[in-house]
């Protein structure tokens, strides 16, 4: 999720205007919602002191707004919290072990989520069990979805297809009109 959609996320629920995120940060009351509006459609990314600002007001850390950096261990819990708001990801712990669960019912995106998700404990689980080999499973993953065969993906034809098509049936359309 991009910056401007968490600090529209945020805003919302913290049942902000934008006209009012916008003054408290320091914007002109007369302009400060088109402001806030070009930084929540991402035609304006705010540089680092005014993401602090945003931070400060929406009561959250600046690293909960900015794209989080999955390289470092605080920018990947932020990710983690991201998925927890968009697709209703939770915490809990199972047989000792702390996992991650996703809630089917927060909407298409999550129950999606979770189909890719049981895929790979799929793929995981045949590693483990000796069917595949350790290269087999990364060329699944590496190369994710080409070789996902648990779920239907949509490919779209080629254009040149298309037109190969219609035209190899060009005498139906006529007849069918």
């Amino acid at each position: 999720m991009a910056i401007g959609e968490r600090i529209h996320f945020f805003r919302l629920l913290r049942g902000m205007t934008q006209k009012y995120l916008g003054t408290a940060v320091g914007f002109p009351e007369r302009s400060a919602d088109v402001r806030l509006a070009q930084y929540e459609t991402g035609s304006r990314k705010p540089k680092a002191d005014l993401t602090a600002a945003l931070a400060q007001v929406l009561d959250v850390s600046p690293q909960a707004l900015d794209v989080p950096d999955i390289d470092s261990q605080i920018g990947l819990m932020h990710t983690l919290f991201t998925l927890e708001d968009v697709y209703g990801l939770t915490v809990s712990e199972a047989d000792g072990e702390v996992c991650l669960k996703v809630n089917k019912d927060k909407g298409k995106e999550a129950y999606e989520l979770l189909q890719m998700l049981h895929a790979w404990k799929e793929q995981a689980d045949k590693l483990s069990a000796g069917e595949i080999s350790k290269d087999d499973y990364d060329c699944w993953r590496y190369y994710y979805p080409k070789y996902d065969t648990t779920q239907l993906w949509t490919k779209v034809p080629s254009q040149e297809l298309s037109d190969t098509l219609v035209e190899a049936f060009q005498d139906k359309l006529k007849k069918d009109e």
